[in-house]
């Protein structure tokens, strides 16, 4: 089976977030996806099937090491640019990828070979709550002083359900996940955890067990611009850049952007660059 190791957020080979894409997956089954998945060791993997009754839209399926996801950003972004590189005839192209919860929409744009952009419309954020915790803190081997005093925690969603937790000062360089944070997030409603300097414009994620750091969080990046947007940290429509990765040496460059006002955030977009490393085929496939 072949597939294309691409790295997303980044203009060159070996930084960014790497990611295993298979653009013709139809046959395999969710448990050989996952064994695939772990076999390859990236953050992520995506399954692509066309779908044979609608142009330009191909199934999406996206698997962490453990589990299958509703939705993701980087691998989205990642295989749109497959798909472009597959399948474009012009400069710039449109995909529609369905995942399992919802379709959503990708623009790429070709830069040169093995070089694109993407744009991922994430559609309208949701928010979710403020919730008060008077640990937040100590989740992250931190201080109550190292928590923004001027933005509130919140729970949003632009696909995916997280809790934005801002930092300041030297915080971000300092935080690790200190427990498993599984339970306390499912406490107030979240799936995950992003940690964001708002003046900064930097953030950090790990899996909830802190045993490993994500380069770029797509998903992540799209609850953080609904968030700054609310705050008004960032203009209505405003494109700016949102960095991630720098602690683990894969410095990843995010182009995020919201529309609306206060709660009524109507979209959502996460984009960036995207370098193709290597191909190749899977000469077996799990049982």
């Amino acid at each position: 089976m072949y597939y294309l190791h691409v790295d997303v957020f980044s203009s060159q080979p070996y930084s960014g977030n790497s990611l295993a894409v298979f653009p013709d997956s139809g046959g395999l089954s969710g448990e050989q996806m996952t064994r695939i998945t772990r076999e390859m060791r990236h953050f992520e993997s995506v399954f692509l099937a066309p779908d044979p009754a609608h142009k330009r839209t191909w199934g999406a399926r996206v698997f962490d090491l453990a589990e299958e996801l509703d939705f993701a950003g980087h691998p989205l972004i990642g295989a749109a640019c497959v798909l472009h590189a597959l399948h474009g005839v012009g400069e710039n192209e449109s995909w529609h990828l369905k995942l399992k919860a919802r379709t959503v929409d990708v623009t790429t744009r070709r830069r040169s070979a093995g070089r694109y952009t993407a744009v991922l419309d994430q559609g309208p954020a949701t928010f979710l709550g403020r919730p008060t915790i008077p640990e937040l803190a100590t989740w992250f081997s931190l201080d109550a002083d190292d928590l923004d005093p001027e933005l509130p925690p919140e729970v949003l969603s632009t696909g995916l359900r997280y809790l934005i937790v801002p930092v300041h000062g030297d915080a971000l360089e300092r935080a690790r996940i200190a427990q498993d944070l599984d339970a306390p997030l499912a406490a107030v409603g979240a799936q995950f955890a992003y940690l964001l300097d708002a003046a900064a414009l930097e953030g950090r994620h790990w899996n909830n067990d802190g045993n490993l750091e994500d380069v770029a969080t797509g998903s992540g990046a799209g609850c953080a611009a609904a968030y700054l947007r609310r705050h008004s940290r960032i203009g209505d429509g405003e494109t700016v850049t949102l960095h991630q990765g720098r602690l683990t040496g894969r410095a990843s460059q995010m182009a995020i952007s919201a529309h609306g006002e206060g709660q009524s955030i109507r979209s959502v977009t996460v984009g960036g660059e995207v370098a193709f490393v290597a191909e190749g085929h899977l000469k077996e496939l799990p049982a």
